[in-house]
């Protein structure tokens, strides 16, 4: 049986070569793509008639994380010559409605999260009908093939909870509050059920909105002031980290903090201690890697992944390696 590790090491080759193939094949070009809001890494467009492709994820405006894949997306269509539409929305059904416009506008590609594919499975599913090919990211994994999907790129978020949780245990820890941000998210609760597993302590688990910060800090403080033998905070998003945080300060406890994603403030904390580590899904890849696959899959039929995920994480990043990720995070890369 594959360890997580072996299949993380063998979907990441597999991303590797395709990568190379791509970059050095007959048709790769270095022109410029933007997104279309007009923003993005290089002004000029790529030729008429090459390949468009839509990034759609369930991320909200200005979150940190899928700035990341983001520039991933745009990265990669500027320097393959792609151009790439990236629009995002957290509410399921206008997700769903945004795929749907990239059927009608005939499209090339569409690349979509799947936080909820209950949601997303008829427009998925009318894409691959239209002979669009669709890769799947970060979330939903279990359902991509099914919809019709090329490929799936992100990480198994059960293993990745299920190795938080151990690296927590490993670090002495009882009793563990697992902070889940956004309601639906399928991903979230499946860090949270493998972070159980792993950790094999007491685990509960505290539901808030991530649009509110405030709120979030306030009921993460009220969390441990109510149980004072909570001694481990694990976050899902490195916006909560920093309310998680703030409130183990307020709250006057000892709880140490992890959390899931990385940003600059993350990899700041790590690096003062506030932060025991931070899992790294690495998600500037799930931007990057698929305009690569559909680009190889448009020039040469090629598929990436033999009908299993291409792994991006998990990673950990602790005080061990974080001067080396941090420069990464700070350009928005990591």
């Amino acid at each position: 049986m594959t360890s997580p590790r072996t299949a993380v090491r063998a979907g990441l080759a597999l991303a590797g070569l395709a990568l190379l193939a791509a970059c050095s094949g007959p048709t790769a070009t270095n022109t410029d793509s933007t997104n279309a809001d007009g923003t993005g890494t290089g002004a000029a467009q790529a030729p008429t008639g090459d390949l468009r492709v839509a990034v759609i994820s369930h991320g909200t405006a200005g979150d940190a994380f899928w700035n990341v894949v983001k520039n991933g997306a745009t990265d990669a269509g500027r320097q393959l010559g792609v151009t790439v539409d990236y629009n995002s929305d957290g509410d399921p059904g206008r997700q769903a409605t945004l795929v749907d416009n990239a059927v009608s506008q005939g499209v090339g590609g569409i690349v979509v999260s799947m936080a909820n594919p209950d949601a997303l499975k008829t427009s998925v599913e009318n894409a691959v009908k239209a002979g669009i090919p669709v890769i799947t990211i970060n979330s939903g994994s279990e359902r991509s093939a099914a919809f019709g999907a090329l490929a799936h790129v992100g990480q198994e978020e059960s293993v990745a909870g299920e190795q938080a949780g151990a690296k927590l245990r490993e670090a002495g820890k009882a009793t563990l509050l697992c902070v889940i941000h956004e309601a639906g998210n399928i991903g979230l609760n499946q860090r949270c059920d493998g972070a159980r597993a792993g950790f094999g302590g007491t685990v509960s688990t505290l539901q808030v909105d991530i649009n509110n910060p405030t709120d979030v800090e306030a009921r993460i403080k009220g969390a441990l002031q109510t149980d004072t033998s909570v001694d481990a905070v694990l976050a899902l998003n490195p916006q909560v980290a920093v309310s998680a945080v703030n409130a183990v300060k307020g709250a006057s406890s000892a709880a140490a903090v992890a959390t899931f994603d990385l940003n600059a403030d993350v990899t700041g904390a790590i690096k003062a201690g506030d932060v025991l580590f931070a899992v790294d899904q690495q998600q500037y890849e799930q931007g990057y890697l698929p305009i690569v696959m559909l680009k190889l899959y448009r020039d040469n039929a090629n598929t990436v992944g033999g009908g299993k995920p291409v792994l991006t994480g998990p990673g950990f990043v602790d005080r061990s390696n974080v001067d080396e990720v941090a420069e990464y995070a700070e350009r928005g890369t990591r």
